[in-house]
């Protein structure tokens, strides 16, 4: 994870920074939910012992109670399952369609969960190595699990209860997307990417167009865009958007990722464009079942026409990958 990830997905970082700190802290996690219920198990809540709070286990129904649950927490050292019932009219008045119930573990750190097991997480997010901790709700057994162990739930991405009464919470690697071409939409896109959760790269060997200027507080990569990819690592966590328009910087990159475990591949270009571009591709050794893997032209057809328009079809559509796959 970079380091300027957004603060609401750095959640275990916190908890770690605040006990380290001396402040003391727990961590909320959503196990289970039921009805309409806002946030999805995994969804985490770090309190500090000085109430200070990062991150959201509903839209803000029951947080006032689970801050309330966790500073008792550290004070006995004991973790525990919260249960609310978040009605219709409550629902509504923090700005929520209706209702649902969720079950919530409060986990103290130090006394609850172990601080090795939370640096571990810490650790292997910073790495982008996915990990797990699994802990039964009787007992407060713990261990830490990789994706061997649960290959279905991380391919998945799903936190969640099993059958033997133990919760797992899921530290899939952050998402990343990895855009080749310093373009116009790329100046809309990266900030976008970074709203949603990615971690954005910004790929291009132009040093006039990949500038600081036009790009502030971006990672930016000079080199020619196969090689940067490469050195960056395509996985399953990745996305790759090509934007230059330019076929001796896309063609390298749009090859290198089609040989990856990406889960979205993206290019610029009218049908015209993207036909001729096959030619190539075929004439290159890519197989028809890769090129199948391309979306072209990028992103989803809602009419957008201006550069800031473009970068939000191309991120619903990376969304739609994503999550409809």
């Amino acid at each position: 994870m970079q380091p300027d990830a957004p603060q609401h997905d750095r959640i275990p970082e916190i908890a770690l920074d605040w006990h380290r700190a001396g402040k003391g802290a727990a961590l909320a996690t959503v196990i289970e939910t039921w009805g309409s219920a806002p946030r999805q198990p995994g969804s985490q809540l770090a309190i500090s012992g000085e109430g200070e709070i990062m991150g959201s286990v509903s839209g803000g129904c029951v947080e006032g109670a689970v801050v309330v649950e966790a500073l008792e927490a550290l004070g006995d050292g004991t973790p525990r399952v919260l249960t609310f019932g978040v009605t219709d009219e409550t629902a509504f008045s923090v700005g929520l369609a209706c209702g649902g119930t969720i079950r919530v573990l409060v986990e103290p750190i130090g006394k609850g969960m172990p601080v090795a097991m939370l640096e571990a997480v810490v650790e292997a997010r910073a790495a982008r190595k996915p990990l797990a901790y699994g802990v039964t709700i009787e007992g407060w057994e713990r261990r830490l699990l990789g994706p061997s162990d649960l290959p279905e739930r991380f391919r998945a991405d799903r936190s969640g209860m099993e059958e033997s009464g133990e919760f797992i919470a899921l530290f899939n690697p952050p998402l990343r997307m990895l855009i080749v071409g310093a373009v116009h939409i790329a100046q809309a896109l990266v900030p976008m990417a970074k709203l949603a959760g990615y971690d954005p790269v910004l790929i291009d060997p132009r040093d006039a167009f990949a500038s600081e200027g036009r790009f502030p507080d971006t990672v930016i990569r000079h080199d020619w865009p196969d090689e940067g990819l490469l050195a960056e690592g395509l996985d399953a966590r990745t996305a790759v958007v090509t934007l230059t328009h330019d076929t001796k910087l896309d063609d390298p990159a749009i090859i290198a990722a089609l040989r990856s475990d990406v889960f979205y591949l993206g290019c610029l270009g009218s049908t015209r464009t993207h036909a001729k571009r096959l030619e190539r591709l075929r004439a290159a050794g890519i197989t028809e079942d890769q090129i199948a893997r391309i979306h072209a032209p990028v992103g989803l057809d809602i009419g957008a026409k201006t550069p800031a328009e473009i970068a939000v079809s191309v991120l619903a559509q990376v969304t739609q990958v994503l999550r409809q796959a």
